[in-house]
């Protein structure tokens, strides 16, 4: 079963979403007409009115991907009739201002004119969030907003995940130690030489001299927590380099369980939820709905205790106490909403070292198409004749424009609807 079809009155009031069958029959009768591609969308041509039935919008949000339901309440029951896993950006975000960040810092080094640093004339405002979890906040509440604009939303329900990082690495952490943290008293190494035996990790060396060793390889997204951080003679650590720990101790099954039954649950994950609860909380009641904040661990026990599999827009349709009896039909597709960003601020490219490349920008759109578009090409002649619909890849000043790596003129597409950030596309049926 599909996600149900958005309808809006004439005058475009948001009405009962109907069913893809229903949607086909009023589009080849004449009485609807196509309002928006993604998601997909139908405006009807003679009817102003109609009734409607509140339905509710269930969040699960989470560091990477937020699970979104559409949950009504019919004869058989509450029932998902929209579903969708949107996936944020923020790691994308977070290597963009990493590179900007060289690059200043790289032109300041450079022989070039003085530019004072201002990392200290600068002021936060009450409630900052770094742009990677803002990012996270503003995707949700643009979705609400999208959704309650085509459809008779009349309440929200949000999980609000509470995460403890001291309790996740120890659950038996109570007292003063909760209180004091675990290194309390203790310098990193200190600590390190204790938890570990003063012996090297790897090849069990004693009376050597030991070095600090991250498990996962920063190279490869560890951290300096000392979770993620253990000791090893000289010789392990430069043979280890940045390897895979699994691929480093292949030959030694025994040791490799023994150093991951040590390590600690990595928590940036957790962190990031952790940090944007409230605000993604605040952003979805800024929008005018009802709001209700529910735990992970309810959430958690609707879901197993109905026999659903494990999924973020299914956690969602399980959020709060109305999920404990929800409908999902079998083979459901959720839509796959990605945000893509609409665009850069930067006029002129750069080469990895920082410096201009190219000439600069002089318009965001070309022939009036820019990139992320969803366009229709209609080519004749060549390799990509044929009908292609996709988004628009990449446009070009002298109006050529990439399609589904189709390079082709401007004057081959046509425009299906304008770019709004996000990419749309259907998940595979979930397992009954």
């Amino acid at each position: 079963m599909n996600n149900r079809v958005f309808v809006l009155s004439s005058t475009k009031k948001p009405l009962m979403p109907c069913t893809p069958a229903r949607a086909r029959k009023l589009l080849h009768a004449g009485r609807a007409a196509i309002y928006r591609r993604q998601p997909f969308t139908i405006i009807l041509l003679e009817r102003a009115a109609g009734d409607t039935q509140p339905i509710e919008v269930k969040l699960d949000p989470g560091s990477k991907t937020t699970g979104i339901a559409l949950v009504a309440d019919f004869l058989c029951g509450r029932t998902v009739i929209w579903a969708a896993n949107l996936h944020h950006r923020g790691q994308a975000i977070r290597s963009a201002l990493t590179d900007r960040r060289a690059f200043r810092r790289g032109r300041r080094a450079r022989k070039t004119r003085y530019r004072a640093p201002r990392f200290l004339n600068r002021t936060r405002l009450a409630g900052w969030l770094p742009p990677s979890l803002r990012a996270r906040v503003d995707n949700v509440r643009h979705l609400t907003t999208k959704l309650q604009a085509r459809a008779p939303i009349a309440s929200a329900a949000v999980e609000t995940v509470r995460f403890d990082t001291q309790a996740l690495q120890n659950p038996e952490i109570s007292g003063v130690e909760y209180q004091q943290g675990e290194l309390a008293g203790y310098e990193v190494r200190e600590y390190l030489l204790e938890k570990w035996n003063r012996t090297c990790a790897y090849c069990g060396a004693r009376d050597v001299p030991l070095e600090v060793e991250h498990i996962v390889p920063r190279s490869r997204g560890g951290s300096d927590r000392v979770s993620n951080l253990t000791l090893a003679c000289r010789p392990c650590n430069e043979r280890k380099g940045s390897q895979p720990i699994e691929e480093f101790l292949k030959g030694k099954p025994e040791v490799l369980r023994r150093i991951q039954a040590q390590a600690r649950t990595p928590l940036k994950d957790a962190a990031a939820v952790n940090a944007t609860r409230y605000a993604i909380g605040e952003a979805v009641k800024s929008v005018g709905l009802p709001t209700t904040f529910w735990s992970g661990g309810r959430t958690k026990k609707n879901r197993v205790t109905q026999g659903y599999v494990k999924d973020h827009w299914i956690d969602a349709a399980c959020v709060g106490e109305s999920g404990a009896a929800v409908r999902i039909a079998s083979g459901m597709q959720a839509l796959t909403i990605k945000a893509t960003g609409r665009g850069r601020r930067r006029v002129q490219g750069n080469d990895r070292f920082g410096f201009p490349r190219g000439t600069p920008r002089s318009a965001k759109r070309v022939h009036g198409f820019q990139t992320g578009d969803l366009a229709k090409l209609t080519c004749t002649t060549g390799k990509s004749a044929g009908v292609h619909v996709g988004r628009i890849a990449a446009i070009r000043a002298r109006g050529w424009f990439v399609l589904n790596k189709h390079d082709r003129p401007a004057r081959e597409f046509r425009l299906l609807q304008r770019a709004d950030g996000y990419d749309y596309t259907n998940d595979q049926p979930s397992p009954s």
